[in-house]
């Protein structure tokens, strides 16, 4: 079990950020053990043949995420500085990683280490280099084509979080994060298999990162210089990669149209325009005039994330949408 006590001054600098590269590396531990991670079955099944036919060599990677593991070096996944960062700007930070970091993380591992790992340790600033363009490469390969829909689902999560702190403050918020982490008595207990101790947060805060592929657990960065940080699987992760069935949606069709009827379907977790037009095919300004009529009409909401406006149903467009059709 690991105890992260709080005090007001953490209560008050806990904030949520997303991030690509903590996508990149939890991804990883998929393809390594698909069986663990069973509602990512259709990225694997479609990710693997595009990686074996771009002969990319992801061991400098693959090598730093073990599987299972008890560590995973911090550096890899370096907390954000912002709400939503982009792919690029981490990557830069990684590239810059002070070479005694880098040494001092891979110090804490446990597991075996690789010859290639211990090359970097040796001599970080070329190995660094390489790292970078194997995450590179594999981003656009296996994650890029997918961020839009990843984005959304982090967003959205995010809104919830928003609204269960507003709603009960910590103990809501916290209350159904992940099934193994629990608020008491002002501190966060996190029920990990393969680690104990009790940290306090010192008044740097807690920074929650809300991830897709690292279901169903939850990864914890404790360790100084970093910042603390959880990670834990956003709500909405089981239904990411199904495929919509609209046929149903028929009746509903009938009455309000099928482009408004079509969007409605497609937020059942909450999405931008730019993420809409790409799901429904859709012209960017059609999507906004259609959104802009749900929610004249109390059907859809609209909340600020960062650089995007998302949008979400109302519970009177949920009705609309699960009730059965004779």
């Amino acid at each position: 079990m690991l105890t992260l006590g709080f005090s007001a001054d953490d209560l008050a600098r806990t904030r949520f950020a997303t991030s690509p590269l903590q996508e990149v590396v939890a991804s990883i531990r998929v393809l390594k053990d698909p069986a663990a991670h069973i509602v990512h079955e259709p990225w694997v099944a479609e990710t693997r043949p595009l990686l074996a036919a771009s002969g990319l060599d992801l061991g400098p990677l693959s090598d730093l995420v073990p599987v299972p593991s008890w560590y995973i070096p911090d550096f890899l996944t370096p907390p954000p500085l912002t709400p939503a960062p982009e792919f690029a700007a981490q990557l830069e930070t990684l590239r810059a990683t002070p070479p005694d970091q880098v040494r001092t993380d891979l110090g804490h591992m446990v597991d075996a280490r690789s010859p290639w790992v211990d090359a970097l340790h040796d001599d970080p600033v070329p190995g660094l280099a390489r790292l970078a363009e194997v995450i590179e490469a594999y981003w656009e390969l296996a994650i890029a084509p997918h961020w839009p829909r990843l984005r959304a689902l982090h967003q959205g999560d995010v809104i919830y979080r928003a609204r269960r702190l507003a709603d009960g403050g910590a103990a809501r918020l916290f209350a159904d994060l992940a099934s193994i982490v629990r608020w008491q008595d002002g501190s966060l207990h996190i029920a990990h298999p393969r680690y104990s101790g009790t940290r306090s947060l010192d008044g740097q805060g807690l920074l929650l990162v809300p991830s897709a592929f690292v279901w169903p657990s939850v990864f914890s960065s404790t360790i100084p210089p970093w910042q603390p940080t959880l990670t834990y699987p956003a709500r909405g992760v089981a239904s990411l990669w199904e495929r919509r069935d609209r046929t149903t949606a028929d009746a509903l069709a009938a009455v309000i149209g099928r482009s408004r009827t079509l969007l409605l379907m497609e937020l059942d977790t909450p999405a931008s325009t730019t993420e809409l037009t790409h799901r429904t095919g859709l012209a960017a300004s059609s999507v906004s005039e259609h959104l802009a009529a749900l929610r004249s009409a109390g059907l859809v909401t609209a909340h600020r994330a960062g650089r995007f406006v998302m949008y979400a149903r109302t519970t009177v467009a949920e009705s609309l949408v699960m009730a059965p059709i004779a």
